[in-house]
């Protein structure tokens, strides 16, 4: 560095060295962030927006439907779940569609659910029933209809369609949940499952890469960590990926330290359903679990997954340094991190 002086008499600083003398990479030069709308945009009108609601998506559970409105956010799209004094399920737009009053504050009847403002009821397919303000109890009510979504229970796990009505598919079954082993059941999974429980702070498909990720498994949840499973899915495994009919599956082959031959298959069927294996070891053949990806909105995510176990059997866990997740301070889950936290 040098020091001169310019016409005015005023000190002028000059970097007089070269570029070999300078250090770079540093946070200054960090560019801006970027995304991939394509992949990460999930709402109506955006293309994976578009093609995600060409699917079954599930997004509570049967006993989230009750009398009272619940608030149920699905692909950027806020709605209203209940259940009407039929055992109907309904899933409506969150807004009426006369003034934009939202029914979540709406009363549930026998027939459907009832605004709080101008009283117009509608059924569980958004049928006007009643618009006691208007002559006869709304003779035009036909005229009016509450945006709605069909819905379907499977094994206790609530899934909706959201996409064009002509372009409905029929709903997807398997045979690993319809047609369990003697003795088991089919179950949710106890974590991520209810309206109110925990989501994950990212884009839908940051988790669903995740599941084709086997290697962050000998990092993240052994490694790093501490085994979060068991001994078995601590060793490094030789990986094959190889394309299905509806996506991709990986192969991933270890030798253990006792000479046995552990051979363990994940797959995902696009856009939104993963089949894992249990990384508890528990069990052999099929997979005995399906989930999917929800996508809640561009950054949020939950995962909802239903599980053929024997009957009494308490669901595994990862633990992590022996605990269960939500059970770990803060500073536990900054050395223990997994799959949340990454």
């Amino acid at each position: 560095m040098t020091t001169t002086a310019d016409p005015q008499g005023t000190p002028v600083h000059r970097d007089t060295g070269t570029s070999a003398d300078i250090d770079t990479g540093t946070g200054y030069e960090l560019p801006p962030p970027v995304s991939d709308p394509v992949l990460t945009e999930v709402d109506r009108g955006t293309p994976t927006g578009e093609m995600l609601r060409r699917y079954w998506h599930p997004f509570a559970l049967a006993s989230d439907a009750g009398s009272t409105p619940r608030e149920v956010e699905l692909l950027g799209e806020k709605l209203i779940l209940y259940r009407d004094g039929r055992g109907r399920v309904g899933l409506l737009h969150a807004r009426c569609c006369h003034r934009g009053t939202t029914l979540y504050y709406g009363r549930v009847e026998r027939d459907g659910i009832r605004c709080c403002y101008h009283g117009w009821l509608f059924d569980h397919e958004g049928h006007t029933l009643d618009m006691p303000c208007e002559p006869e109890g709304g003779r035009h009510r036909d005229r009016h209809r509450q945006p709605w979504y069909p819905v379907v229970d499977y094994h206790g796990m609530l899934f909706t369609y959201m996409g064009p009505p002509g372009h409905r598919p029929p709903f997807p079954t398997y045979d690993v949940l319809d047609d369990p082993p003697p003795g088991h059941q089919i179950t949710p999974n106890d974590d991520n499952i209810g309206l109110q429980d925990r989501t994950t702070p990212c884009n839908w498909f940051q988790t669903h890469e995740n599941v084709m990720d086997p290697f962050h498994v000998f990092i993240l949840h052994a490694a790093f960590s501490g085994n979060q499973f068991v001994p078995q899915m601590g060793a490094l495994p030789e990986v094959s990926w190889h394309f299905t009919e509806f996506g991709v599956k990986s192969h991933q082959d270890r030798v253990l330290d006792d000479g046995r031959f552990f051979h363990r298959a994940t797959e995902v069927l696009m856009p939104n359903v993963r089949i894992v294996a249990s990384p508890f070891v528990d069990s052999t053949g099929k997979s005995d679990s399906v989930a999917w990806s929800v996508p809640i909105n561009r950054t949020t995510t939950k995962i909802m997954t239903l599980l053929s176990r024997p009957a009494g059997r308490p669901l595994q866990r990862a633990l992590h340094d022996g605990k269960r997740w939500e059970d770990l301070t803060p500073a536990e889950h900054q050395r223990f991190p997994g799959d949340y936290e990454a």
